[in-house]
């Protein structure tokens, strides 16, 4: 049996404020993510081991059992599903009052608009999200994919709407636009993959305790 832990985690900030968790649990990478162009990084431990990957895909590779562990953000999560996760920790770090990532996903757009459309139009990376969201308060819309610049999409009227992540809202601001509706707050959370909680319970539960006392004290 494989005895290898494998931690499934994106570049950028996700990564970045994750490090003091995992210092926490013992486990710091022996390459910078940043500047190594390996995509499997080596740790202190000869038992641990994290992945590089795109943020969309840490619970692709968490479900299927490539990894056994993944930090990946709420939003991410939801678009995905979670089917196949635990999902068992939110990482807050209760004394910085911080949550790694935290941001919330909203519908944004003009304050006021009224495009003579039948069915409002939304653009937006986060189709599943969006279309559960429209269904349950029954209302009808046209959703429209788009992969980045999500601001621009009302400003040259192919869109009514966005549903994107939003931070500080300096960008939506900047471009005319305006939080609208709150449809979840996001944070960064901790994935298991059921059959590795199975396999390896207690080296899994051990890793999980560490992470919520880190961010607890």
């Amino acid at each position: 049996m494989n005895d290898t832990l494998t931690i499934a985690l994106s570049k950028g900030r996700i990564f970045k404020e994750t490090l003091p968790l995992l210092a926490a649990a013992g486990i710091t990478p022996a390459d910078d993510p940043d500047s190594s162009r390996k995509l499997i990084l080596d740790t202190n431990r000869d038992d641990v081991k994290l992945v590089i990957i795109r943020a969309s895909d840490v619970p692709t590779y968490v479900c299927y059992g490539a990894a056994d562990v993944g930090v990946a953000g709420k939003d991410v999560l939801m678009e995905h599903g979670g089917e196949g996760l635990y999902e068992p920790l939110d990482l807050k770090i209760a004394r910085w009052d911080l949550k790694i990532a935290r941001c919330r996903l909203m519908v944004a757009g003009p304050e006021h608009s009224d495009s003579g459309r039948r069915r409002m139009r939304i653009a937006t990376k986060y189709i599943n999200s969006t279309r559960r969201y429209y269904a349950d308060r029954r209302e009808q819309v046209e959703i429209i994919k788009l992969y980045g610049s999500m601001e621009l999409a009302p400003i040259v009227g192919l869109a009514d709407r966005i549903v994107d992540v939003v931070d500080t809202g300096n960008t939506l601001k900047a471009n005319g636009l305006k939080p609208l509706e709150h449809i979840a707050d996001i944070s960064s959370r901790l994935v298991v993959n059921k059959a590795s909680m199975k396999m390896k319970h207690a080296r899994i539960t051990d890793f999980i305790d560490k992470l919520r006392a880190a961010c607890e004290n």
